[in-house]
């Protein structure tokens, strides 16, 4: 293996952010740690996970840290291993002074680049977050997670102003959540439409049945459906609605409505149609949520 330069070092960063970037914009939504451990530079093998499985990523060859991951946190909160307060999650040093702790710090001294990887189920694929930057709490005995550069140019970036904090909150949600959600739900739904069952992983979103940004807005499965592009924008506009009881309605106009194939065959022919649900019931759409997005709907 080759010794890197810190200017190779860099090189390898960015390219390995270009090839996630890549695949993401495809519609690929997660990674499983064998497709990160085939990532490839100047044709040299370079794992972008660690192969044991720990949650941190330092090659032996890298002067710092290249990734780290947490595991996937309860069903109950979502984001429970986390603390986004400010715009940050919070990562524990390892046992001891040592070995991977002194490439952790060294990330934060240099203001290096990371790749923050967030499990969406146990043992589950990965969804990548990138850049993000890590800031050092030795007291503490953690490095801080920052979603976005500007943090680190805060004059307190532990402690932000409102007005800050309203651009992480946001930032946070555009780069951590909805990556985060959207995985979540097009695997719970085995990557296909719930309402015409088209697989093709590019063609769908995760859409909330509560918006993301209400008070009541949920991060969990259950507060979203997997759907393709055409019914996604549907439900978005109220011209399809999903009952309580899990049926297909088509908005009333636009069933009488004449016109091409793609109207008739992919928005009214699903009238009445149920939607295919996730295996486990837990990952069902909540019936509550349901019932306030549908009266609106049929209002």
């Amino acid at each position: 293996m080759p010794r890197w330069t810190r200017d190779e070092q860099n090189a390898i960063r960015a390219d390995a952010f270009r090839w996630l970037a890549e695949q993401m914009q495809a519609g690929k939504p997660s990674f499983t740690r064998q497709e990160l451990a085939e990532y490839r530079f100047d044709g040299v093998r370079i794992p972008l996970v660690d192969q044991y499985g720990r949650g941190i990523r330092n090659p032996a060859d890298f002067e710092a840290t290249l990734s780290i991951s947490t595991s996937a946190s309860s069903r109950r909160n979502p984001y429970a291993d986390e603390d986004l307060d400010g715009g940050m999650v919070r990562y524990d040093y390892r046992r001891g002074e040592g070995g991977d702790n002194i490439k952790l710090r060294r990330a934060a001294e240099l203001r290096v680049p990371l790749i923050y990887f967030k499990q969406i189920r146990e043992a589950g694929p990965l969804v990548p977050v990138f850049p993000v930057y890590l800031i050092d709490d030795p007291v503490n005995r953690v490095v801080n997670v920052a979603m976005d550069e500007v943090l680190l140019f805060l004059s307190d970036p532990m402690h932000p102003s409102d007005l800050e904090r309203r651009y992480v909150d946001r930032t946070v949600r555009a780069r951590l959540h909805q990556p985060v959600f959207r995985a979540r739900v097009i695997s719970a739904y085995r990557t296909r439409c719930s309402i015409c069952n088209l697989r093709h992983v590019e063609l769908l979103d995760a859409a909330h049945i509560t918006p993301d940004g209400a008070p009541n807005g949920s991060a969990h499965v259950s507060n979203g459906v997997s759907l393709c592009k055409i019914h996604h924008a549907a439900y978005d506009q109220d011209l399809v609605g999903i009952t309580p009881d899990y049926e297909v309605r088509v908005d009333e106009a636009l069933l009488r409505e004449v016109d091409g194939p793609m109207l008739r065959h992919g928005l009214q022919d699903m009238h009445g149609r149920r939607l295919e649900l996730p295996s486990e019931k837990a990952d069902w759409p909540d019936r509550d949520r349901l019932a306030e997005r549908f009266a609106q709907f049929a209002a």
